[in-house]
């Protein structure tokens, strides 16, 4: 009986952060983007336990892989997609787009189809089992939710707002299945050598989240894949 309970606990944990995911879309669809944020906040903690206590309890399976990646879907792909498709319904379009308004907001969900192109890649792919190729999907989503619950409100009154949404969703959708090797803040030892990067990048997010509250997250996302492009073109050298 304690084994039948005990090999459906990661799976029931995965099933909390595709919840998590499916409540944080419908927040995001009635504009309130700090609850779509926490929620994908806590999807992202349900989807840290779920390899964990599947490691633990030495109940890996691939039908827990295969709905692992389908929550990650929602929770790191849909959800702040959905944000970032009511966020476009908000600015001042051009004169010349005006009549775009009505359907050119659903080209935020481009961001969930590439979210999907990368956690399939990732599966299929045995060089990121320490470190990352291209941008983890759960930061992705932290980026996007940050940025908007965080500097929704005054990127939508900037005149150059709604072009520098396109170019991000653009980036992001590229970061997410590029060839960029990025650090995990996996520690196989505590010391500081051979840990460099990863004390530097902590170190740097305490002010951040400090001062700049919700929208450190967007700028933390930032950093991190600068950091990372930079360690990666030193290790070519």
């Amino acid at each position: 009986m304690a084994n039948c309970i005990t090999k459906h606990i990661p799976n029931t944990i995965t099933c909390c952060n595709l919840v998590s995911g499916c409540i944080a879309t419908s927040w995001a669809f009635g504009g309130n983007f700090k609850m779509a944020l926490l929620f994908i906040i806590i999807g992202a903690v349900f989807d840290f336990f779920d390899g964990m206590s599947a490691r633990l309890l030495h109940v890996s399976s691939e039908i827990g892989k295969e709905l692992d990646s389908l929550a990650d879907v929602v929770t790191f792909g849909v959800a702040p997609s959905t944000m970032v498709f009511t966020w476009l319904h908000w600015p001042a379009y051009p004169a010349m787009m005006e009549c775009c308004r009505s359907w050119f907001p659903y080209v935020a969900f481009v961001i969930a189809a590439f979210s999907a192109l990368r956690l399939a890649k990732f599966n299929l792919d045995t060089r990121q089992s320490t470190s990352f190729i291209g941008l983890p999907t759960p930061a992705n989503a932290l980026f996007w939710g940050s940025l908007l619950a965080g500097g929704g409100t005054r990127l939508e009154h900037l005149s150059w707002g709604l072009p520098l949404v396109l170019v991000m969703i653009c980036l992001s959708c590229w970061i997410l299945i590029s060839e960029i090797p990025m650090f995990a803040l996996k520690f196989k030892q505590w010391g500081w050598h051979g840990n460099e990067v990863k004390y530097i990048f902590i170190l740097t997010c305490i002010p951040l989240l400090i001062f700049l509250g919700i929208a450190a997250f967007a700028v933390i996302i930032t950093w991190y894949v600068i950091l990372s492009i930079y360690v990666s073109s030193r290790s070519a050298k």
